[in-house]
């Protein structure tokens, strides 16, 4: 962090308004399990006036209340509460959390004001544990109400309200108070900064220039060496894809905790970069030291750059890990475990898991999500719409997620009467308002099947503004059917949208190609020149033998790439022979017609593919990962090849899974 940064600060808002005063409840739930000893001190407490019994003392009182508290009979413990003329601050305590352990938020208001009647809102400790229960029941005009109240404002208060704003999303807010404090001289710990960082995220303000100026604040008041606030920086940088930031920050950490490593692998896994996820966990597992051993959070990461590359075999030594660890009792790894394997290609070894998750953790809608959405991606529409009726008929409520993996599997199996009853339902039926990427679904599953009109009335008829996933899905459908008009309308909003992404003036020239219109292709290859975009290039990715091997479009710099050409260029005449014929249309390039076919022969997943038919067994299934839609010539080849080598190949490209065998593809060429 080289370059130092003002801080400046933001108006502090008014943002607390009094709460109204509320009723104590009147209904009182069934007491639950107690000892003996407490259900007998309990009844002796409520013996009537005629019965002869020693008398309670305070003291018992308050033992008696907190262990009614602690075994979970908050109703019965409220009743004692009334009697008790002098309750402790542990017995506040007890009662404060038995509120939030138990989401017993009708009973906060009377705790709240008995609190303030016995005068203990000058008492610091307890306003803070009051701030963090009504935060925990979302009630964020009663806490900033506590805090204005409260009297002796510490540290540990200000940084209550600091987390109940940011647990509220209320981010503006937060940093204000992050400023009153400034103002106010408060000393800062590591908690006020990582409360801080996080209200950046939540805040419409420009992102990376508020945790940039919080980032310099915190080396200047000392804290630049704290675990606690740097590992949260790692994450806030992580979260606005800044990859090199968090990556600087993580570097120059003094030292590290599993949370540390746990969130750069995270940071690397969530943008993309998964092979540096792994290499980062490589790192990890190289340290010796006891308190850092990975955890769950952990392995979801590692889990997910397993998924990301479809590194089979990587992800099989993971999770021996996780059952070595017993961390297969923990639904999100589960969950991570049938994602890894859906990715991978093994949709058999994800249900396998799915499946038996019910002899050992409960599953959740996000389990239920992985089996949609892998189906889908699979090409098994239907199996993915059965899936779905079975998680309504246990009484699993579908989420916004739900319906993306559903209207996608919809579209990629042509499936349009379907996809359109269940976009009905989801507001119909589920109570879910359509967000943009269930229009978007729904324009793909129109546009695929050719019916680009009506994608295109369905767009004007929208109840929302159509962002560019919708005109992305449009554009998409015109460049597999050819609609030049529709496609210039598409990308008219996108080029406005979205002006830094290349990939749309890449598909506009492929449309123009296709259709011959050279003039217009030079045009929009110049404006693209113009502009400056750098084009994503196109890699593939293969693992064999345990190890994960990458190529670029055009590769010349791998050590094997002499050897893939000469089989290459073997297995391109072979094809030729049984009537494969180059798809040169892709390139865009005014090139005579043999300098495309090498253009084409160089292409990321050809390269991958004759890698893996060079180094892998006979037996194995070649798996290939490739970061683009796979194109037609790459499809029709590996078509050819499947056949002609009687291999099993493998391919996951952006959008689905394509199983190549006996020259067929499970896509039935509609993808």
């Amino acid at each position: 962090m080289g370059t130092s940064y003002a801080h400046s600060c933001v108006p502090v808002t008014s943002f607390f308004p009094k709460c109204s005063n509320l009723q104590i409840p009147s209904s009182a739930s069934p007491p639950q399990c107690l000892s003996v000893r407490t259900l007998f001190c309990f009844h002796s407490s409520f013996q009537s006036p005629a019965e002869h019994s020693p008398a309670v003392t305070t003291n018992n009182f308050n033992h008696l209340i907190q262990t009614l508290c602690k075994q979970g009979n908050l109703s019965h413990a409220l009743k004692l509460f009334s009697r008790e003329f002098n309750p402790t601050q542990r017995t506040y305590e007890s009662l404060i959390h038995a509120c939030s352990s138990q989401n017993a938020k009708s009973f906060a208001p009377a705790i709240d004001r008995r609190l303030a009647v016995d005068g203990f809102y000058h008492d610091p400790f307890l306003c803070t544990k009051l701030i963090n229960m009504y935060s925990h029941f979302g009630s964020l005009e009663d806490a900033c109400n506590v805090f204005d109240r409260t009297t002796e404002k510490t540290i540990f208060v200000w940084n209550a309200l600091l987390k109940a704003l940011v647990m509220a999303e209320k981010g503006v807010e937060a940093l204000s108070v992050f400023s009153e404090m400034v103002r106010n001289r408060v000393p800062f710990d590591s908690f006020s900064y990582s409360f801080t960082l996080k209200a950046c995220l939540a805040s419409w303000l420009p992102v990376h220039v508020l945790l940039r100026q919080i980032h310099c604040h915190a080396i200047r008041a000392g804290f630049d060496s704290r675990v606690h606030v740097l590992t949260t920086l790692v994450d806030c940088y992580a979260k606005i894809g800044n990859v090199v930031s968090a990556r600087k920050v993580f570097d120059k950490m003094p030292q590290r905790n599993v949370v540390s490593w746990s969130a750069m692998i995270a940071c690397y896994a969530k943008n993309g970069r998964h092979f540096d996820a792994l290499q980062i966990f490589r790192e990890m597992s190289m340290v010796r030291d006891p308190e850092i051993v990975p955890n769950s959070v952990t392995m979801i990461s590692v889990l997910q750059a397993c998924a990301g590359l479809a590194a089979l075999n990587h992800g099989k030594v993971v999770h021996g890990y996780v059952l070595r660890r017993g961390l297969n009792i923990i639904v999100s790894v589960m969950n991570a475990l049938i994602t890894l394997y859906v990715k991978c290609g093994r949709l058999d070894l994800g249900r396998q898991i799915f499946d038996t998750m019910i002899c050992i953790v409960p599953r959740n809608v996000v389990s239920w999500n992985s089996m949609i959405s892998g189906y889908g991606i699979h090409g098994f529409g239907k199996e993915s719409i059965r899936i779905f009726e079975e998680m309504i008929s246990v009484g699993i409520s579908p989420s916004p997620i739900t319906f993306v993996g559903l209207l996608g599997a919809c579209s990629h199996g042509g499936l349009i009467e379907e996809g359109m009853r269940l976009f009905d339902s989801m507001h119909m039926e589920h109570n879910l308002i359509p967000q943009s990427e269930h229009y978007a679904c729904m324009v793909d599953l129109l546009g695929r099947a050719g019916q680009l009109e009506e994608a295109a009335k369905f767009i004007e008829e929208m109840e929302i503004e159509p962002g560019q996933t919708v005109w992305g899905s449009l554009l998409g459908a015109c460049r597999i059917h050819g609609n030049i008009e529709l496609a210039e309308r598409a990308c008219s909003h996108l080029f406005e949208l979205e002006p830094q992404n290349a990939g749309n003036y890449i598909l506009l020239a492929d449309i123009y190609a296709e259709a011959k219109l050279c003039e217009e292709v030079r045009r929009v290859k110049k404006l693209l020149e113009e502009k400056g975009l750098p084009k994503l290039q196109g890699s593939s990715w293969i693992e064999v033998r345990k190890k994960l091997y990458s190529f670029l479009s055009v590769d010349e710099l791998n050590p094997q790439i002499e050897q893939v050409h000469a089989l290459l260029t073997e297995l391109v005449k072979q094809a030729k022979e049984i009537g494969y014929v180059p798809n040169t249309k892709v390139v865009l390039y005014d090139l005579e017609h043999e300098e495309k076919e090498k253009i084409v022969m160089g292409h990321s997943e050809k390269l991958a593919l004759a890698f893996g038919l060079i180094s892998s067994e006979k037996v194995d299934v070649i798996r290939i990962t490739k970061n683009l839609r796979l194109c037609e010539d790459c499809h029709d080849f590996t078509k050819i090849i499947s056949k002609y080598t009687d291999r099993e190949i493998l391919v996951r490209d952006v959008n689905r899974f394509h199983h190549f065998r006996d020259g067929l593809c499970s896509c039935l060429d509609y993808w």
